[in-house]
């Protein structure tokens, strides 16, 4: 088979989707298809290249406008690579850049979409904005072979926008590798990602000022000098600390000694950071919007989005229950475990391998 995954970024940048798509293209080649990631060329990359695990990157002449992350991305001749590469089948992963939509919309081959986010996900004026592109990215996404769903949650509600159930699969975001739990734990819980609204931070720091612990917050993104100002605002800076980026080192390190993990999200379609974290065998309070409680299961607490004392109430919890934040470990690392793509890849080799031969 000869399969051409498509996505505006891929790495160096990295993110849910890269991650998605290095993996199932890593796995792909592995069982001997040919494997091709069409993306926008990122500066200081080369416009072509083989990885080292199998596959090839293909990377189109770009400009990039950075008023948000990710920047607005163009590219040229999308449609006239595709069709050069004479793919059996085609996956598309997003739904806000023009250049590739509208090409992938004129694209006459096979072709399925990995639906990877919520419908309108996003807050305030950007929530609006994101409603409207969904909309009119609809007769677009009808034009697709079938839909890839990264979790249940995500799939029902495609079915319920109209889209048929006959279209859709659910294939989940996972892991390929899974790391040794410690039994060390540190004085100290974590919140890691990017840092935009959608995240809930805000929530999160209002509820430290009833938690006398500290917490660590790593990541970057646009609320990053809000989130500061809150903190000072607050008097919490002895409790808080936010690292920005960390190094895979460090981040590791974080992950399999924290206490537990907190992700206040007013959306997440699965949770891809839920599951690399439960897979250190550390449990998570979350909010219960969208597919996170279904991702987390019993490997933690979930609460109302956007109630910063009921957050406050559940880490005080967990904080004060030895026993319970302990049995919850157990719980977590078996939870992420069902996230393993040696479950999975098999199902979405079968599906593109079905569909192309239609």
């Amino acid at each position: 088979m000869k399969f051409v995954d498509v996505n505006p970024f891929f790495y160096p940048y990295k993110g849910g989707i890269e991650r998605r798509m290095h993996d199932t293209a890593k796995l792909l080649a592995e069982k001997g298809h040919d494997v091709t990631v069409l993306t926008s060329r990122l500066p200081d990359t080369s416009e072509e290249e083989i990885t080292e695990d199998g596959y090839r990157i293909v990377r189109l002449k770009s400009s990039f406008i950075n008023v948000y992350n990710p920047p607005i991305v163009s590219s040229n001749n999308v449609l006239e690579t595709l069709e050069s590469l004479d793919a059996d089948i085609v996956n598309y992963n997003y739904r806000w850049a023009p250049s590739y939509s509208n090409d992938l919309k004129k694209y006459q081959g096979k072709k399925v979409f990995t639906y990877h986010n919520m419908w309108g996900e996003g807050m305030g004026l950007t929530g609006r904005v994101s409603e409207i592109n969904d909309n009119r990215f609809r007769k677009t996404l009808d034009t697709f072979n079938h839909v890839i769903c990264v979790s249940d949650y995500v799939r029902n509600d495609l079915i319920a926008r109209g889209i048929e159930p006959n279209r859709t699969t659910t294939i989940p975001s996972c892991l390929d590798a899974f790391p040794s739990v410690s039994d060390e734990e540190g004085d100290f819980i974590l919140s890691l990602g990017r840092l935009v609204k959608t995240k809930g931070l805000k929530y999160l720091v209002e509820a430290m000022t009833d938690v006398d612990t500290k917490l660590i917050i790593c990541g970057k993104g646009p609320e990053e000098s809000k989130l500061k100002k809150q903190i000072k605002k607050l008097g919490l800076e002895d409790r808080i600390e936010m690292r920005g980026y960390v190094s895979e080192e460090e981040k590791s390190h974080l992950m399999s000694t924290c206490k537990f993990f907190v992700m206040p999200s007013l959306f997440e379609s699965l949770g891809l950071a839920a599951i690399e974290l439960m897979s250190y065998g550390r449990p998570i309070i979350s909010s219960d919007v969208n597919g996170l409680p279904d991702t987390i299961g019993n490997g933690g607490i979930t609460v109302p989005a956007g109630n910063s004392s009921a957050l406050a109430d559940a880490i005080n919890e967990l904080l004060n229950d030895n026993e319970k934040r302990i049995s919850l470990r157990s719980a977590a690392r078996t939870n992420a475990e069902r996230y393993d793509w040696k479950y999975h890849i098999g199902n979405l080799e079968s599906l593109l391998m079905t569909i192309a031969n239609e």
